[in-house]
């Protein structure tokens, strides 16, 4: 009822990357189908405020500071990238600059934010980059702009250090650290409570720590090594209370989720000649969890250990491409990747293949293919189920991978050096999904948000997502840009039941108008910028409540056969930023004012029965919020 989530996080459907909020949820299936990679290795979730699970979050723990080139796959994508079913964020980091020092400082009503890049001496090319960033929302909470209740605060450190080495190759450090918590407490006067939410007391943590060492070196003319090596944390936790009355309080959820993961991966690439290349390489994570989660079906049933599990394990994956470029023209990727679960023995072996063709300058088309596994969520292997003598059992343990079999033709054709259209139809057929043992049960791990199913499940469900994605795209030129998308899709899954529903993530368009325009002043010395972004997409599925029942029982009550039956109105969200820069002798300046959901649209959240007001009630996520950024760059 009282998620902290709702306050920072704005999912829009079925969207691809949003840079402003981190919408992360691709092409219907559960946004924890994403695969997030740094510098070519596998890294934890890289967003504050991340639950258990998730592949998004309220806001990206990585500065654009850091951030150079980026590719998002989102489907059949090459034989290097295993453990995952919807898509792929590999991000590239930027190098410091590697002959003088610069520094950014900027000040908002969102918080601080300062880097600082540069050489290590004048006779080194190394470099480093640092970035620092402490931000609050009370800021906003003071100014009126509702974005949640209670206290909501997070920071985070970055960095990548770049050390070549001569003949021995070029190292380089990197990594990410975010803390974020948000603390909700309960309306103690019994006269100002409204809804149940007024009645609830919430405290949430959620930090994520990644840093690594990677080694690149040539080896002869035509073949790279490249090794990394990297440790990653996340500390999770979540204890939720409600206000029975002025003097008592009732504990109804209790959660804390604690992984820590070594991930080691080698990749070895050699062109044989010009028509001929491989590349290959071993992924090694060895992984320990500490789960606990204790919760209450409803505010009067017992709380309920669901988990309470410490343990370690490893997954092993392996990988090889080999590329033919028949012509010019014509270019062939074929692969196959492994997937071992150590837990269990569970293992996948993934054919992939892809190909493109040049028809001219102007037009190229693109075919792939390719079978893809996923492991399940730590917490499912390892819930945990209590018999009527109190006998202990994991129902979960022997889950088998997620697995999809993806199909994708694309074709491009660029009208100059700086537009393009490009147009891509998928079809992704799932299977061996997580589903409930009991026929009478709609649940899926496909509808998935985040955390982890706590039910006995196997690996009968089934689920296809297929559609047509349009988008015209302009790159920068004369100081104007613009990226105009569509999505039509359709996301169904079937549960144990034997019966095709919509899923959550159902919301059949998506339409995203993205632009921008400088202009410069006469004496070259002024930029006034403004950037706009139009977001229209289908609505999230939903399931219906029965209230007769849930008023006759004092907590929500869904019609569970009903499941994704109905869908919220569409989600409408439109951004503007207006920004001027001045460049002067030894600084530059800039003043910025974004305004996000500018329209301050209501977008629904969720629907739940709520026993202090005796109906249901609506959630909405967060309205208009104005951000004012000073920027000195020197």
């Amino acid at each position: 009822v009282n998620d902290p989530l709702r306050m920072v996080t704005n999912y829009a459907g079925v969207v691809s990357a949003d840079d402003g909020n981190n919408q992360i949820v691709i092409r219907g299936n559960s946004p924890t189908g994403l695969l997030w990679r740094m510098e070519g290795i596998d890294i934890p979730n890289p967003n504050h405020f991340a639950a258990q699970g998730s592949s998004g979050g309220g806001i990206s723990i990585l500065s654009t500071q850091l951030l150079s080139n980026s590719d998002f796959i989102t489907g059949a994508f090459a034989a290097e990238y295993g453990n995952a079913l919807s898509g792929v964020f590999d991000l590239k980091l930027r190098k410091g600059n590697n002959e003088k020092r610069e520094i950014t400082l900027q000040a908002g009503l969102l918080g601080i934010n300062a880097s600082i890049e540069g050489p290590f001496s004048k006779n080194y090319t190394g470099s480093y980059l640092v970035n620092y960033r402490y931000s609050t929302l009370s800021l906003l909470d003071k100014l009126g702009v509702q974005v949640g209740g209670g206290t909501t605060n997070f920071q985070d450190l970055s960095y990548n250090i770049s050390l070549p080495a001569g003949k021995a190759g070029t190292f380089s450090l990197f990594g990410f650290n975010g803390w974020s918590n948000q603390q909700y407490d309960a309306e103690t006067d019994s006269s100002l409570w409204k809804t149940d939410e007024d009645r609830y007391s919430a405290n949430y943590i959620s930090n994520t720590f990644f840093n690594g060492i990677t080694h690149g070196i040539r080896i002869g003319g035509n073949s790279k090594l490249n090794t990394t090596i990297g440790y990653s944390s996340s500390r999770i936790f979540y204890k939720e209370t409600f206000l029975q009355n002025i003097h008592t309080y009732t504990e109804t959820f209790n959660g804390t989720n604690n992984t820590d993961k070594l991930t080691a991966t080698t990749t070895f690439n050699h062109r044989f000649n010009r028509k001929n290349s491989l590349r290959a390489g071993i992924i090694f994570n060895a992984v320990n969890f500490t789960f606990l989660q204790e919760s209450r079906e409803n505010i009067s049933a017992p709380l309920i250990q669901t988990n309470n599990t410490s343990a370690n394990t490893s997954v092993q994956q392996s990988f090889a491409t080999w590329q033919l470029r028949v012509s010019d023209a014509l270019t062939f990727n074929t692969g196959i990747h492994f997937l071992q679960l150590s837990y269990n023995n569970t293992n996948s072996i993934e054919p992939r293949f892809s190909a493109k063709w040049d028809v001219n300058k102007k037009n190229s088309i693109a075919l792939a293919a390719g079978m893809h596994s996923q492991l399940q969520g730590w917490g499912v292997y390892f819930a945990e189920q209590k018999d009527a003598s109190g006998k202990i059992s994991m129902p979960n343990k022997n889950l088998g991978f997620t697995k999809a079999v993806h199909y994708v033709l694309s074709y491009t054709h660029s009208f100059g050096k700086n537009l393009r259209l490009k147009t891509e139809a998928y079809y992704q057929q799932l299977f061996n999904v997580p589903v409930s043992t009991s026929d009478t049960n709609t649940i899926s791990t496909l509808n998935m948000q985040n955390g982890y199913i706590t039910d006995a499940l196997v690996n009968k469900g089934k689920g296809k997502n297929n559609g047509i994605e349009i988008s015209l795209e302009k790159n920068l030129d004369k100081n104007f840009y613009f990226i105009f998308s569509n999505s039509f899709y359709q996301s169904k899954y079937t549960a144990s039941d034997g019966i095709e529903r919509n899923t959550m993530f159902n919301g059949n368009i998506i339409n995203n108008l993205v632009v921008g325009k400088e202009f410069v002043y006469a004496d070259g010395r002024r930029i006034f910028g403004i950037n706009i972004r139009v977001l229209h997409a289908g609505g999230y599925r939903y399931t219906p409540v029965d209230l007769l029942q849930s008023h006759l029982l004092g907590y929500t009550v869904y019609k569970d056969k009903e499941a994704y039956s109905l869908q919220n109105p569409a989600y409408m969200r439109g951004d503007i930023r207006i920004s001027m820069k001045w460049n002067r002798k030894n600084f530059t300046s800039t003043l910025s004012l974004d305004i996000q959901n500018a329209t301050n649209h209501q977008n629904i959240y969720n629907r739940y029965y709520d026993i202090t007001k005796g109906g249901l009630v609506t959630n909405y996520q967060t309205g208009i919020i104005p951000i004012l950024n000073y920027k000195v760059e020197f």
